[in-house]
């Protein structure tokens, strides 16, 4: 993933004092980062950097409470959360989970862009994309339909992956995506009749009903908590027998939580609820990791639904 956030607190003293305990941090030496880093917050009290970092190192030294505070006034020096300490906050136990902040989600994706593909495929051992192809082939093999689609929308496209590997089953795609960096990589594919920047979920409430006859979702779902109303949108904006298809990461347990990676795992058993719900058809749930993390795969799911 891309290097930290850092945002300047406006106090080059401060500043400097932060940059010596980031150096102390990397080194290991976690004591006299956090110590630093309170003088740094002593000379500039919002310094929402200094605050995330220090509940960083509060958290790995086991000192629950302290980092739990230090997240908060991260969150409350920056309203927008660009370093996602609401989303520690939740892995903490200390909020409710909930919708992931979307000002953190393109300072990452932008800040992510340059370096996207080599990271994800070469480091990540990135599969995604190719899960969805033999999914969606397998499902339409089934139902005896082509596999075959006119118009094709590309949830949190980034670079197009998900559009390369569909790129000769599709006539037409649009990708959309929270990161402006992202959509200039991907506009330089030559993929995508139309590229949006936008969420997810109002990008596809700007789409008339049944203009899509395939939605797919490749490593996009993990950034969504509540899944419900991105299906539920789906169902209309897909064609009578349309399909959607997206990837997620899942745990063991119930309902929806926050990963080691600060992204969103469901359960199989959320997302069953989920797609029932929103009034599509499931037609493939299967337990497949479309990612590494430490070399390891990544507890996944590939999930192929249709619009009866």
């Amino acid at each position: 993933m891309p290097a930290r956030v850092f945002l300047s607190s406006g106090d080059l003293m401060a500043d400097r004092r932060f940059e010596f305990a980031r150096d102390l941090q990397l080194k290991g030496d976690l004591v006299a980062a956090a110590d630093l880093l309170l003088q740094a917050t002593e000379l500039a009290p919002d310094f929402v950097s200094a605050w995330f970092t220090l509940g960083d190192i509060r958290e790995a030294l086991g000192e629950q409470d302290a980092a739990i505070a230090a997240f908060r006034n991260a969150h409350a020096a920056d309203r927008g959360d660009r370093h996602g300490a609401s989303l520690r906050l939740m892995r903490l136990g200390a909020e409710q989970v909930s919708g992931m902040p979307p000002a953190y989600v393109q300072t990452l994706f932008d800040q992510y862009a340059p370096r996207f593909e080599t990271a994800l495929v070469d480091d990540l051992g990135y599969r995604g994309p190719a899960i969805l192809f033999k999914a969606v082939l397998l499902v339409r093999a089934v139902a005896k339909k082509p596999a075959f689609f006119k118009r094709a929308i590309d949830l949190g496209c980034g670079t197009g992956l998900a559009a390369a590997a569909f790129a000769s089953n599709v006539d037409r795609f649009i990708g959309i995506d929270l990161s402006p960096r992202m959509i200039e990589k991907a506009r330089l594919t030559g993929l995508y009749a139309e590229l949006e920047v936008d969420d997810m979920l109002e990008g596809l409430r700007s789409k008339p009903e049944t203009s899509a006859e395939l939605i797919l979702a490749a490593d996009a779902m993990v950034y969504v908590a509540d899944l419900l109303p991105v299906l539920a949108e789906a169902r209309r904006v897909l064609v009578s027998g349309g399909v959607l298809a997206f990837t997620a990461e899942t745990h063991d347990g119930e309902g929806v939580i926050v990963g080691p990676g600060l992204r969103y795992a469901h359960s199989a058993d959320y997302v069953r609820a989920s797609v029932e719900a929103a009034g599509l058809k499931l037609s493939r749930l299967e337990d497949r990791s479309a990612r590494n993390e430490d070399n390891f795969p990544v507890p996944g799911l590939v999930v192929v639904a249709a619009k009866t």
